[in-house]
């Protein structure tokens, strides 16, 4: 009984002090809810999550608020009129935070292509878009004070009018991040490294995690390049070589990369560099199981709930679940 108690106390102790594997659940939990939205949050919270992960807009009258794209998504969004929008809606930064809550982002577009990647998904009519605030407030009411938050800057260097400039998009973030208390709990992401330069000047507290891509449909490396991509605040893939060591003379100390991309070999150098490496977005169980077999610190994923019995299966420490309504 005495080495049962020990073992669980070295396995929380573990757990607190970042040993144990990051268990991400991406926009909440998607694949089972409506992507970052306040049920989506407390499903990953009941299921027992490490980290929520999710994306940040700024809206024109400055309310931080959480939604992938950086405009209203025909996918995902309904009218007043509670028909899907025809087209992009108004781009939030334009946007106020009043009129925002007129849209309906509780279910998916059946005619969408989006539906049938997420056929899973329940639907939970009247959901609207919540503010940073909202989660943050979500957590406090779960009495989850374990449990990280993962906020990406969404900026687009080929589209500067969508959001916010880097500088004071990395700036309203922090400030929210340090009047929640959670700075120790957060970490910034991006795929457009210029924020998270901001961050690491400004705000050393914050953890900075450095978002990659090289897809047919993003690539924020450019490998093929002499000239140094938009997305990478200056550093040069000609000048490195690799996404690991771009990653560490840009400061970072985490790397999350699509996982296409990474290789074992990959994977190595980046554990030699001293680099923290996570997977993004994974949901396919075998795929779960070979990029733990090779050694990652964390997966991003829509199903949280696949994730945590694959940990289950391997006799992991598993991250506290603590259920709440939203």
């Amino acid at each position: 009984m005495r080495l049962k108690t020990l073992l669980v106390f070295i396995l929380s102790l573990a757990g607190s002090v970042g040993w144990a594997f990051d268990l991400q659940g991406h926009r909440g939990a998607r694949g089972l809810l409506p992507e970052n939205t306040l049920p989506s949050f407390a499903r990953a919270l009941s299921i027992g999550v490490t980290t929520l992960e999710t994306d940040i807009a700024i809206t024109s009258d400055g309310v931080l608020v959480i939604s992938h794209d950086p405009s209203l998504n025909p996918d995902i969004t309904r009218g007043p009129d509670g028909a899907f929008l025809s087209g992009r809606g108004p781009l939030i930064v334009q946007t106020p935070w009043a009129e925002l809550q007129r849209y309906d982002v509780g279910r998916i577009n059946p005619a969408s292509r989006y539906a049938q990647t997420f056929s899973a998904q329940q639907p939970v009519d009247g959901t609207r878009l919540p503010t940073l605030a909202e989660l943050f407030a979500l957590v406090r009411k779960s009495g989850n004070e374990q449990v990280r938050f993962a906020l990406e800057t969404k900026v687009f260097p080929n589209a500067p009018e969508a959001t916010l400039a880097p500088e004071p998009f990395a700036r309203a973030l922090i400030a929210a991040v340090r009047e929640a208390g959670v700075a120790s709990r957060t970490t910034i992401l991006s795929f457009d490294w210029r924020t998270l330069k901001v961050v690491q000047a400004e705000a050393p507290e914050i953890g900075t995690v450095y978002l990659s891509a090289q897809q047919r449909w993003l690539d924020n490396i450019g490998a093929g390049s002499a000239q140094a991509s938009a997305w990478t605040a200056g550093i040069r893939y000609s000048d490195h070589g690799s996404v690991p060591k771009m990653v560490r003379a840009a400061g970072g100390r985490i790397w999350s990369v699509h996982f296409a991309d990474l290789t074992p070999a990959l994977l190595k150098e980046a554990k030699a560099l001293g680099l923290t490496v996570l997977a993004w977005t994974v949901n396919d169980t075998a795929q779960m199981a070979r990029l733990m077999d090779m050694g990652v610190d964390g997966i991003v994923t829509d199903r949280p709930d696949l994730l945590r019995e694959e940990m289950v299966r391997r006799g992991m420490p598993l991250p506290r679940a603590t259920p709440v309504q939203p």
